[in-house]
């Protein structure tokens, strides 16, 4: 077995030495017995793929885990939190230890003002009139930089950006200046640019207050700029752990190397000669797309111009929300919000367009209306056609378009079989196929994805059929996104949409499906509109990229000049941040 790294905090000098602890379920033990230490002030983190026991351990601290059978030791400052009263423990939960969960929208109560949670703290651990703990919460919220702290105290959660309530999580953590405080994926839910700011919002309020951090992530980028030393889960057990500079240095555990390896890999189709074409149902004029020099990024093949029938394209698109007016005049007629203006773009066969940006920077709506979801106005086509009114010629264009969506438990029915889901598009477009033709077919598609390679039937068909009366829950994350790829494949589209395909992934489970994504672009000449926040994403998978702001593109071209030489402030900012 591998030497682990000593833990560089004395047992003397701890403010929390945790020793040999264990969680387990219904017999069933799932944290083994781990052990380590956090000095005052110091900056830790706890990093690890879902399902290596870290979010589990750091709760377990606390006790907050129900129906968890808890053993080893959790001193902070000499008291075993582990067997205090529970009395006695709550008073130092928000005290003397605070938590920040992962997602703020299920962690702050939807019914209460942001300023009166956290007010709700200070009067209950402090003791202070509603008056002075109503006026500690608004300067938390201004210390947090929240604008407008005195306005926001009154606002509900979903009032709030993801950015505002993240802020607000972290100003009720620190209500009552804890010693300890333990961040459970504090920023997997922000923007990139966002998590830096919270970062740094987390660094500087820790070192005024001179708390030590735990920090959970899976964030490696995040794990380099803030921790002074990192601790690597793997299934329950620690791995490896030190120095956060010797370690991303020098990784020993064959774990961490692949975790620090996890950077997704370009492998794209470039070529001087336009991409295997498939076969629209419509016609369309002809359209240039030229990508200058070479993209730069691994695959070193130069790029021409390519002339080839766009498979979307869009002029001038605008898209807008009916808003509400306020008073009188919201009686007679109603506001507009624009969402998407004056959008120009066109996507060849064989080819990914990536569109990278913010939250509420018009992405998604753009992704909605490419596929039909939303009305807009300009000139948006499809293969060619346009979506109209008529739901039969609708019907033949959406089996030319499918999208692939960001979370994929959330995106499968848990109602059905993975024999349903993955045939109900050939149900739908192709109703006259028998039911031992439509289970070739999924047993085909489900094999393209990978799925069912790693069973030890030594018959590919009969492993792969074995799958199909399972559901989604029996499934991990992505083997899930599989099945969503081969729900959209099995009606031979020209264009998939991907709206975050990978963001609710590991590392390096992100890595795999960005690798068969690109091996289906090149097998079937497939295009992609690739959606998401995340550069290291557009740089493995992109040809053009777009960048959007406030529902404009501010930038577009190709993947190297966008990625390596920004000229927009903006896009720099986004560019510099995922670095």
């Amino acid at each position: 077995m591998m030497k682990i790294a000593p833990t560089l905090t004395s047992s003397a000098a701890a403010l929390l030495e945790v020793r040999d602890l264990s969680v387990g379920f219904a017999g069933q033990e799932v944290v083994h017995g781990i052990s380590f230490s956090i000095a005052a002030g110091e900056k830790v983190a706890l990093v690890g793929e879902s399902g290596s026991g870290k979010s589990v351990s750091a709760l377990s601290l606390l006790r907050l885990v129900p129906d968890a059978r808890i053993g080893g030791q959790a001193l902070f400052e000499g008291q075993d939190l582990l067997s205090l009263p529970e009395r006695q423990l709550r008073a130092m939960r928000g005290q003397d230890i605070a938590m920040i969960f992962q997602e703020p929208m299920t962690a702050l109560n939807p019914l209460m003002s942001v300023g009166e949670q956290i007010a709700e703290v200070i009067t209950l651990k402090q003791g202070l009139a509603q008056t002075l703990s109503a006026q500690a919460a608004i300067a938390l919220l201004a210390e947090t930089g929240i604008d407008e702290p005195a306005r926001r105290y009154h606002a509900f959660p979903h009032q709030l950006s993801g950015g505002q309530r993240q802020r607000a999580m972290i100003a009720m953590a620190l209500a009552c200046q804890p010693k300890l405080l333990l961040a459970d994926e504090p920023t997997t839910a922000l923007d990139v640019s966002l998590r830096l700011q919270i970062l740094d919002l987390l660094q500087r309020l820790q070192q005024q207050r001179g708390m030590a951090v735990l920090l959970i992530t899976h964030d490696l980028n995040l794990v380099r700029r803030f921790a002074d030393r990192v601790i690597v889960m793997e299934r329950g057990r620690i791995v490896e752990q030190g120095a956060t500079t010797d370690l991303f240095a020098h990784p020993q555990h064959p774990y961490t190397q692949r975790l620090l390896a996890s950077k997704p890999e370009r492998d794209v189709l470039v070529t001087n000669k336009p991409p295997p074409q498939p076969s629209p149902s419509g016609g369309g004029g002809k359209t240039e797309c030229t990508v200058s020099g070479s993209s730069g990024l691994g695959d070193g093949t130069a790029v021409s111009a390519v002339s080839a029938p766009p498979v979307l394209s869009a002029r001038g698109l605008r898209v807008t929300y009916a808003t509400p007016l306020p008073g009188w005049r919201g009686w007679f007629r109603r506001g507009e919000f624009v969402a998407v203006q004056g959008v120009d773009f066109s996507l060849p066969a064989g080819r990914t367009l990536g569109v990278i940006g913010e939250s509420g920077s018009g992405k998604s709506t753009l992704a909605l209306a490419a596929l039909g979801l939303l009305p807009c106005q300009g000139d948006l086509t499809v293969v060619g056609q346009r979506w109209g009114n008529h739901r039969a010629s609708n019907l033949a264009l959406r089996r030319q378009i499918q999208v692939v969506f960001q979370d994929p438990f959330s995106s499968l029915s848990p109602r059905m079989t993975v024999e349903e889901i993955v045939g109900e598009g050939l149900t739908v477009h192709q109703p006259s196929l028998s039911t031992q033709e439509r289970r070739a077919q999924v047993t085909q598609a489900l094999q393209e994805v990978g799925l069912g390679q790693d069973d030890a039937a030594d018959d590919a068909v009969a492993s792969v059929q074995s799958l199909l009366g399972r559901y989604p829950h029996e499934f991990s994350g992505g083997q899930r996104q599989r099945l969503a790829i081969a729900r959209a494949l099995i009606v031979a589209p020209t264009l998939l949409v991907l709206d975050e395909p990978t963001s609710a992934l590991d590392v390096t489970v992100q890595k795999q499906v960005l690798a068969l994504l690109q091996r289906l672009q090149r097998e079937r000449g497939l295009s992609y509109l690739l959606i998401t926040h995340d550069v290291d994403v557009i740089s493995a998978m992109a040809h053009e990229v777009i960048v959007m702001k406030s529902g404009q593109v501010v930038e577009a071209g190709g993947v190297d000049q966008v990625l390596t030489r920004p000229t927009h402030p903006y896009t720099r900012t986004l560019v510099e941040a995922a670095t």
